[in-house]
């Protein structure tokens, strides 16, 4: 009978997600006919030659006058040519273009949290755009997270799909805009938990009501750190699932890495409230519960209950994709129940290890 009940909930917990996300999207606003205004972007950069041209190509390519456009690139104490390959690719162009190499810690901020201090400090818009070196945004980008920065808004997020020519890639990005999915329909419902930090705006106003990145408690997910004190402050938030505000990330290239960076995300969740920290228990505890099953009641059952949780779990992922405009992977649900069997276990084990967190080459508590 607690078999019968815990898989109801499972199935009815992705069910209500997938009607929550298939609902027709809103028209976007349309911003002002007034003058657009000036914005600054954000770039923190550490070690990442390889990627930060393809994220400043992306940049030059958006569909907004770059006369109103500063774009700051925070070279983290790179070891490599991240600040020449950065130059070459923004040569010539008809916005502001400044890399500000980070030397000291301003306040209580580390890390990322400290590169985005200092760029807001020198940022002469009353937009800040906050992206990260691995990202490509779309040309729509800036309009389209505009859009939706009514007064009294301080932060609006878009939502990022992991790429990649590899099947351990497409696994991540299947795997991603899953979970984002989840996050968008508890927002939709009116509980907004978290900021996406490769793909925000946040108003002047709301950013600097909590005193900037230099006076927030330090985290390994700042942007979780910076949602929670914006809120705080009386402002509101929008988070958009939207085709026009979707950036692409690279990926992780192996399978340390991806699990270092999700073991630096579960700081956050482990931060959210408890009435989302039992929906997610029950989201991830599927294959513990059906290991339980097959004990009990044997494996055909077992199986034909996994077979039926692929099944919800690709009409949720067709819904996903669709949404942003994408055609959804299902020819990778049989090897993305595997994947995501072995981070399941992986995490849980990696998570109990006494490890620093690692990011970008250094180690946090």
């Amino acid at each position: 009978m607690l078999f019968f009940l815990y898989f109801i909930g499972w199935f009815a917990l992705l069910l209500a997600s997938a009607w929550v996300l298939g609902r027709r999207l809103l028209p976007a606003p349309v911003v002002g006919e007034g003058p657009l205004p000036r914005v600054s972007i954000f770039v923190a950069a550490r070690d990442e030659e390889a990627a930060i041209a393809r994220c400043l190509t992306a940049i030059r390519a958006l569909d907004y006058p770059p006369e109103l456009v500063e774009v700051l690139l925070g070279n983290d104490g790179s070891t490599d040519a991240t600040t020449a390959v950065a130059e070459a690719a923004m040569q010539g162009y008809a916005g502001t273009f400044r890399v500000l190499d980070i030397r000291e810690n301003l306040g209580l901020a580390r890390g990322k949290a400290n590169v985005l201090a200092q760029l807001a400090r020198v940022a002469t818009s009353d937009f800040f755009f906050i992206t990260d070196a691995d990202i490509a945004v779309p040309n729509s980008w800036l309009r389209g997270l505009l859009a939706w920065a009514q007064p009294k808004v301080g932060i609006v997020t878009g939502l990022t799909l992991v790429t990649g020519p590899r099947l351990f890639h497409r696994l991540q990005g299947l795997d991603w805009l899953l979970s984002l999915g989840l996050v968008q329909v508890v927002t939709d419902l009116g509980r907004p938990v978290t900021a996406m930090g490769n793909n925000m705006l946040i108003s002047r106003a709301a950013y600097e009501a909590t005193g900037g990145y230099e006076a927030l408690p330090f985290s390994v997910t700042e942007d979780f750190e910076l949602f929670k004190a914006v809120r705080a402050r009386g402002f509101g938030y929008r988070n958009l699932f939207r085709p026009e505000v979707m950036a692409e990330s690279l990926p992780m290239y192996s399978w340390r890495g991806l699990l270092h960076q999700r073991r630096r995300w579960m700081r956050g969740v482990e931060q959210l409230p408890g009435w989302l920290q039992a929906c997610l228990a029950l989201y991830g505890s599927f294959y513990l519960v059906l290991a339980a099953l097959a004990v009990g009641e044997g494996l055909g059952v077992a199986l034909a209950v996994w077979a039926a949780k692929a099944a919800v779990q690709g009409m949720l992922a067709t819904v996903c994709f669709r949404r942003v405009g994408r055609r959804p992977p299902l020819a990778l649900l049989p090897l993305f129940e595997l994947y995501t069997l072995a981070l399941t276990v992986s995490l849980v084990l990696f998570r109990l290890l006494p490890l620093r967190f690692e990011w970008k080459g250094r180690s946090y508590r």
